[in-house]
């Protein structure tokens, strides 16, 4: 692509299904912490990448990126859900041609992989991984859906624009891009399994 879309990486969630001592977020994977991890193959990616998080957060990030490429909000804004998230980045990076979505506490999806999806947003306006069938993340969206994304509110993310449109799935053969950390029990099996178990 001439030139390339932004990879969000909505990082500001309560986490609030996972019940550890910490946030989801901060939990220990094989020396990171499950964001770093997450951060970590955006930035392979070789894409534009933005952070969008809080400032509880921000100290997990703040190593890897320049602060240009971290976007805070208030704990006001990210209790508004993932959908309010999504619209502050894709705002804060109104000029991309396409924009990724990559949730933070998917820490085993390739850069292969996020390349691919961004690669299919030449020919669709909705992309997405998929695996075995099974859609995944991240999620791509042409620069068309703008004014749509822009108003994105609550928990359920981006599904009702990715509903309203053809949505194209790019088959991987990457097991990470179904690989999500939502409970105590999701991060146990991560960490048995090996920061390579997607593949």
């Amino acid at each position: 692509m001439a030139t390339r879309p932004t990879l969000i990486v909505p990082a500001a969630g309560q986490g609030s299904r996972f019940g550890g001592p910490q946030h989801k977020l901060a939990a220990e994977f094989e020396g990171r912490s499950v964001l770093g991890w997450t951060v970590l193959r955006a930035i392979e990616s070789r894409l534009p990448v933005l952070v969008v998080t809080t400032e509880a957060l921000l100290p997990l990030v703040d190593p890897l990126l320049d602060p240009r490429d971290v976007l805070v909000i208030s704990q006001a804004e990210a209790l508004r859900g993932m959908g309010a998230t999504i619209a502050a980045g894709v705002v804060e990076r109104s000029g991309a041609p396409g924009w990724l979505v990559l949730p933070a506490d998917m820490p085993l999806v390739r850069p292969a992989s996020i390349l691919a999806v961004a690669a299919a947003l030449d020919q669709h306006a909705v992309t997405y991984a998929q695996h075995r069938g099974r859609r995944g993340h991240p999620v791509g969206f042409a620069a068309e859906l703008y004014s749509e994304l822009i108003q994105l509110q609550g928990d359920e993310g981006a599904r009702r624009v990715v509903a309203r449109y053809p949505a194209h799935g790019v088959e991987l053969d990457d097991r990470g891009v179904l690989v999500d950390v939502d409970t105590e029990a999701d991060l146990q099996a991560l960490r048995r399994s090996g920061p390579d178990a997607g593949a």
